[in-house]
């Protein structure tokens, strides 16, 4: 018998494959979203009758609610324990030239794709009138870009930053059925994203950010082989799960002492000095 319900959003591959496979392995009932019916094939091999997945985008009201009208429909006395805002992707480069549609795009996804899924899904997290079943919980993937911002980086992390304030604002509604409402916000972590960042360098190669953007993709690259395992990040996202108040929003990042807590005491103006060293601007 099942633990309980879990909905996972971008489930293909990094964190969401891997807490997929964490929960499953912890005796619960996992759907997971993918846009690829090969990806729902694939996973169904690894996973087991334990997973079940979503074929929807995050950016398509009509897939959405006919996920959520499915869901109502198979777990209408059960509901989900825990819905995982994880898909997302990272639009990079210089922000002056960078179009509105790039800005769009990012948002589309990483923000307002996270907000219609939370919506369409909080009635089986608790909020349905008369419901039989306990309160979920729900967990956001945000990052450390929302709260140290760095360059090139400008749409992604402002997108991050909106998902936090959104997070915020939404767990102290949610207090009225007991919905908790957290946020990871991780630093490096082992993923495909690493290896499918939307960067468009036709513009700046033609700009004076060109030598500055090549230095950061440098720099970015190198992070990336010190990244957290995804594996152990899925064991800190279920720990997290099963604690009864979890802090509201958890840095990631390995060394977090050197690496986030010490610079957090510095002025913005001191870490503009490091940023322009660093890139050798």
């Amino acid at each position: 018998m099942t633990k309980g319900n879990i909905l996972i959003t971008g489930a293909s591959t990094g964190i969401g494959a891997a807490c997929a496979k964490k929960f499953i392995q912890e005796g619960y009932t996992v759907y997971g979203s993918v846009r690829k019916q090969e990806d729902a094939d694939r996973l169904s091999t690894e996973l087991g009758d334990a997973f079940h997945s979503l074929i929807f985008d995050v950016t398509d009201q009509s897939g959405i609610d006919e996920a959520a009208e499915q869901l109502n429909k198979d777990l209408a006395d059960q509901g989900l324990s825990l819905l995982i805002n994880n898909a997302g992707v990272a639009v990079t480069g210089p922000a002056e030239l960078l179009d509105l549609a790039d800005y769009r795009r990012q948002f589309d996804i990483n923000y307002f794709g996270l907000i219609a899924v939370t919506k369409a899904f909080l009635p089986l997290l608790g909020t349905k009138e008369n419901g039989s079943f306990p309160a979920g919980k729900i967990i956001n993937m945000s990052s450390i870009a929302s709260k140290r911002a760095m360059p090139f980086m400008t749409p992604y992390g402002s997108s991050k930053a909106a998902v936090d304030s959104f997070s915020q604002g939404l767990r102290r509604e949610l207090m009225i059925f007991g919905i908790d409402v957290v946020t990871f916000n991780p630093g490096p972590i082992k993923t495909p994203i690493w290896e499918k960042i939307d960067t468009d360098t036709s513009k700046s190669d033609q700009s004076p950010y060109k030598n500055v953007l090549r230095r950061f993709m440098k720099l970015a690259d190198k992070e990336s082989t010190h990244a957290i395992e995804v594996d152990v990040f899925a064991k800190k996202v279920y720990k997290t799960f099963m604690k009864s108040s979890p802090a509201t929003s958890d840095v990631v990042v390995k060394n977090k002492f050197f690496k986030y807590s010490i610079p957090s005491l510095f002025s913005e103006r001191t870490m503009d000095y490091f940023v322009k060293k660093m890139l050798k601007i």
